[in-house]
C-alpha cells in the first residue's frame, strides 16, 4: 500500500520520465536523469520501480490516460461534423504550436519499442485501443443522436481516423508542416460525412 506521500512521489518519476523519453526517447533516457529531473534518490527510483522497463511501462499508461483525458471531452460534445473538422483543427494546432517537435508522445514509443520490448507493446496497444474507443464513443453519440446513418461502422471510422491521426503526426513531425495531418484527417472526415442524416 503506497502512502499519499508516496503517490505523490511515484507520480513525480512518472512524469519527469515521460517528459525525458518524449524528448530524447527511451534508449536515450537513463535513470540518473530521470532521477535529477524529479528529484529523488536511486533507491526512492527503485523502491516503485523495479528496473527501468517497469518504469518505461508506467510512461506508457501516463501518456494513454493524459491523452484520453484530453480527447475525451473534447469528442464527447461532438454535435456535428463541424465540431469532428474543429477537434482535427485542435490536433494540427496543437502540432504546430510544439514546432513540429515530439510528435504523437504514444507514437514515439511505438515506434521505439513495439518490436523490441513485448509488454511495452502489449501496453501501446491497450493505449491505442483507448484512445480509439474515446473517438469511437464520441462518433456513436452522433449516431444516437441521428446525425448517421445506423449503418454506419463506427468502429472502422474510429480506427481511420486514428490512423489518419497518428500518420499525420508522424509525417507532420518529419516535415515541419501541418498540412500532411490536415489533409489525412479532412479526408477521412469528408468520407464519415458520406454517412451523415443531413
Amino acid at each position: 500500500m503506497i502512502t499519499r506521500k508516496g503517490e505523490i512521489t511515484r507520480n513525480r518519476i512518472v512524469a519527469a520520465a515521460a517528459r525525458l523519453m518524449y524528448e530524447r526517447g527511451v534508449a536515450n533516457t537513463r535513470t540518473e536523469d530521470i532521477q535529477a529531473a524529479a528529484s529523488v534518490s536511486a533507491s526512492q527510483l527503485y523502491h516503485y520501480f523495479a528496473d527501468k522497463q517497469s518504469l518505461t511501462r508506467a510512461v506508457i499508461k501516463y501518456q494513454t490516460s493524459a491523452i484520453v483525458q484530453f480527447h475525451k471531452p473534447l469528442l464527447a460534445r461532438l454535435d456535428n461534423l463541424d465540431s469532428l473538422r474543429a477537434w482535427a483543427d485542435v490536433i494540427a494546432g496543437m502540432l504546430s504550436s510544439n514546432a513540429f517537435r515530439g510528435g504523437c508522445p504514444l507514437g514515439s514509443l511505438a515506434s521505439e519499442l513495439a518490436d523490441s520490448d513485448g509488454e511495452a507493446r502489449e501496453d501501446l496497444v491497450d493505449g491505442y485501443r483507448q484512445w480509439q474507443s474515446a473517438i469511437r464513443d464520441g462518433l456513436s453519440a452522433m449516431q444516437d443522436r441521428g446525425d448517421l446513418v445506423q449503418d454506419a461502422d463506427v468502429d472502422r471510422l474510429a480506427t481511420a481516423l486514428l490512423t489518419a491521426v497518428q500518420g499525420g503526426l508522424l509525417l507532420g513531425k518529419t516535415l515541419h508542416d501541418s498540412e500532411p495531418l490536415t489533409a489525412a484527417m479532412n479526408i477521412v472526415i469528408d468520407h464519415i460525412a458520406t454517412f451523415a442524416t443531413r
